[in-house]
């Protein structure tokens, strides 16, 4: 497994999303992707799954210092008087006093942007979190709330994949010297049907969503995050470090990029999106 050095953070490239994830396929798929790798587990408050995320990992034989463990504070907590506690409550459903990313998991402007980050930092002053960052930031909220932080935001998770181009972004997170965390790689499975996908994967003698997660991690400063509930995919889509796509291969999947590309786009929480 390589890992993703930023601001002192040293984040696995690939890691084990549990998004829409029942407690048990957790209790399950946990222990089984820290047993074949996988060294970072993302969950989040509003995926209701923490406790499960907690009980797998304190059960699966993995140290808890070897797992980079990352979760997200939900906007309904973002006001001053439920930040802290809310985080609190996080760390007593994960089995730990500390995580080793947090993030606020949507824009949310209910809440004075300065009153987020100043929360988010005051947990990272108390130990609670060893480094923070944002999800589902644009390029001017995220230099917004850089300005506002103490601490270096580490990463900005957002959704990235073939049809969406997030090069702008990216130029912009790569000078802030961050890392950029892929979220829906697949496309909500648009890939598995893509036939210049299926070509370079049987080129490859892989699979589609190996060759996609290797498109992913190949880019610089790009952690990816995979979900499967499939003990078998999930040995799939941990064997990526082993083969390389080429230049003209990286270029082809690029080139998927399309102009709505976008899947998840939640009304009253997306922001006004950039444009590639």
């Amino acid at each position: 497994m390589i890992t993703i050095e930023t601001h002192g953070a040293q984040i696995p490239a690939l890691g084990f999303g549990t998004f829409r994830m029942e407690a048990g396929d957790v209790l399950r798929m946990v222990p089984a992707a820290l047993a074949l790798g996988f060294r970072h587990v993302d969950t989040a408050q509003i995926y209701r799954n923490e406790a499960a995320v907690g009980e797998a990992i304190a059960g699966s034989g993995v140290a808890r210092g070897e797992v980079f463990l990352t979760t997200k504070v939900w906007i309904d907590n973002f006001a001053p008087d439920r930040f802290l506690a809310s985080v609190d409550e996080s760390l007593a459903k994960l089995k730990t006093d500390h995580v080793d990313l947090l993030l606020l998991h949507w824009p949310n402007g209910s809440v004075p942007l300065a009153d987020q980050i100043g929360a988010l930092n005051a947990v990272r002053e108390a130990g609670k979190t060893r480094h923070i960052g944002v999800s589902n930031y644009t390029i001017a909220l995220l230099a917004q709330a850089r300005a506002l932080s103490a601490a270096p935001l580490v990463t900005n998770q957002v959704e990235y994949h073939p049809y969406l181009n997030q090069s702008r972004l990216m130029s912009a997170m790569r000078e802030a010297g961050m890392a950029l965390t892929a979220y829906y790689a697949m496309a909500d499975g648009k890939v598995f049907a893509d036939k210049l996908l299926a070509e370079i994967a049987a080129r490859h003698r892989r699979s589609v969503a190996q060759i996609v997660l290797r498109w992913l991690v190949q880019q610089e400063a790009v952690v990816a995050l995979s979900k499967t509930v499939s003990e078998d995919r999930a040995r799939d889509n941990a064997a990526i470090f082993d083969f390389a796509l080429d230049a003209a291969e990286m270029a082809a999947i690029h080139a998927l990029s399309v102009p709505d590309g976008r899947v998840l786009k939640p009304e009253g929480l997306s922001p006004e999106w950039d444009v590639a």
